[in-house]
Formats: C-alpha cells, structure tokens, sequence
C-alpha cells in the first residue's frame, strides 16, 4: 500500500496521483508543473506538496485563490490520511492506495497521467459523491473558500439547489426528483439536505435570479443550527409516527380547537390535508423539528392520532 491523492470531484473522479517518498509535486495552471490544473481558480504555481519519512506536508506558494484543508485555508499544513485538500475547484482526498488507478509508477508517466486529468477540467464542472465528500464538508469548503456558485444535490427522491455568494447563503430551493416544486425553501430545505447522506452534487455557475428576500446567512451558522436541529429530531425518532403512517384527527377530541396556537392549528390543518407526517413535514413553513415537536404535542394533548 502507498499513499496518493485521489480527486473526489470532477469528471476525472477517481483518479490518483502517488505520493513518492522525497519528491516535491508542484501544483497549479503551468504547464511544466507535476500536477496541472487547468482552471482560472488555480495560479500558475499554486501549491507544493512532499511526502517525506512517512509525513506529507502542503504549502501555499502564495496563490491568489488559497488553498484549503479541511475548509480551513492554509499556508502550511501537515496532512493526514482522510484529509481533504481543496485547489481551485479541485478537491483531492489523501488515501493509501495499492497503485492500480495509475497504469505506470513512475514519475513521468504519473505526471503524464495528471496533465491529461487537468487539460479535461478546464471546461468541466466540479462533481462528485455525497458518500465521498458529505454535504456538511462541501458547504465548509465553499464558505471558507468563499464561492460564488449554485451547488445542486439530486438524490433518488428530491433535488436541493444552494445558491451561494462569496461563501454566503444567499437562497435554497428543492423539488421532487421528477421536478416537481415542493413548498419547502430557505432555512427549512437546507436543515432538511443536511441529513442527505446519498446522492451527487454538481457546483454550476451562479445562477442569475434575484432572490427576494435573501437569506444571507454564513455557511457557520447554518452547520451548527442544521446539526442542532438533527440531533434533536433522531432523539424524537422513536416517538414519532413513521413517515407515510396515517394521522387523523381524533374523535371525540380531548379539548376545543380554540386552545390551540396559530402554529399548532398550522400543523392540524396539514394533518388534514396530507394524513402523513412527510406530509406535514412538506406542506408547512415551520422546520421539520418545530413541526415534529408540534405533532407530538397534538398526539399527547388529544387532538391526533397515528394509525398503520
């Protein structure tokens, strides 16, 4: 087993770049470098990457653009197997690797092999996998790399798109897989994405609709609220109806409608109109975890109740 750098995003996804022991790999836009991105967010000479007695080291040589790992932008870092470093639009992954990915290994035909990989990305939009590069991680990357662009996530069942603004949140949109819209936007359908843990994301240009009003909300902000808000939901799991289970409204009802808030009333009306918790979930304004705790509520006070 050997260490190498894997590209975990792209067209050229999968491909590797071993690590030899005490050689320097030069990374950016020249065309004489050992590894060359082609790409207007990579400098001419952008990083320098060694693996000596068993360490890899990165250091930034000044580039316009930064490079990053693990989201936090660097001018020198020690990397560990499992780090991720992001160049340009580039993210590669250190992993231990038994070399087949390169047909030959050694360092010209490594290098042949990278040059090729970095011609094809000069048009290409970054890409790749959702078990490889979880969205948590991504968002990172872009906030602290500050990106303008949409990220699209698409997994068997939904589309989710986040339009991003110099690394800020600007706007957030889903649909159906089939491209139906759905009512789910903004804070609500980007906590929801953050627990999609299947899928691939593509990172487009921005896209030039005017969003009104924006959201404006740091990538920092909306991980620890997201997480939050997860965490509180799996601890409700076991109390709540499973998804496509029945609600209906209990008769004789407990107490009077008119003892309910207008947020509670809210989640009643969609239990009428939808009979499921995806459903409520889908068809209210209030984030998933307001809208589970709402419903637990109804079902204990009396006006709901779960059926198979």
């Amino acid at each position: 087993m050997r260490l190498a750098l894997r590209f975990i995003s792209g067209k050229y996804q999968g491909g590797e770049f071993p690590l030899e022991e005490d050689r320097e790999i030069i990374v950016g836009r020249s065309s004489d470098l050992d590894m060359v991105l082609v790409e207007e967010m990579v400098s001419r000479r952008h990083a320098r990457i060694q693996l000596t007695n068993g360490h890899i080291s990165i250091d930034d040589l000044n580039s316009t653009n930064g490079t990053f790992v693990n989201g936090e932008r660097v001018t020198h870092a020690e990397l560990q197997e499992g780090d991720r470093v992001l160049i340009g639009s580039n993210i590669l992954k250190v992993v231990t690797t038994d070399g087949t990915a390169i047909s030959a290994n050694d360092a010209d035909a490594a290098s042949q092999v990278s040059r090729s990989v970095g011609r094809r990305t000069e048009d290409a939009r970054m890409s790749g996998d959702l078990e490889e590069i979880p969205l948590p991680d991504l968002m990172q990357l872009f906030g602290s790399s500050r990106k303008t662009a949409t990220l699209i996530i698409t997994t068997d069942t939904h589309v989710g798109r986040i339009h991003l603004n110099e690394g800020i949140v600007r706007a957030v949109e889903m649909e159906s897989a089939n491209g139906d819209p759905l009512p789910v936007s903004g804070l609500k359908a980007i906590y929801r994405m953050i627990c999609w843990e299947r899928g691939v994301f593509e990172l487009t240009p921005r896209d030039p609709r005017t969003f009104e009003p924006p959201l404006d909300a740091s990538v920092q902000e909306v991980l620890m609220e997201g997480f939050r808000q997860k965490d509180e939901l799996v601890q409700l799991g076991s109390k709540l109806p499973e998804l496509n289970a029945a609600l209906r409204p209990l008769s004789p009802m407990k107490s009077p409608l008119r003892d309910l808030s207008p947020a509670h009333l809210d989640i009643f009306q969609a239990v009428l109109n939808t009979g499921t918790l995806e459903g409520v979930y889908d068809s209210t304004e209030l984030p998933d975890l307001d809208a589970a705790q709402k419903l637990l509520e109804l079902i204990n006070r009396g006006y709901v109740e779960a059926g198979s």
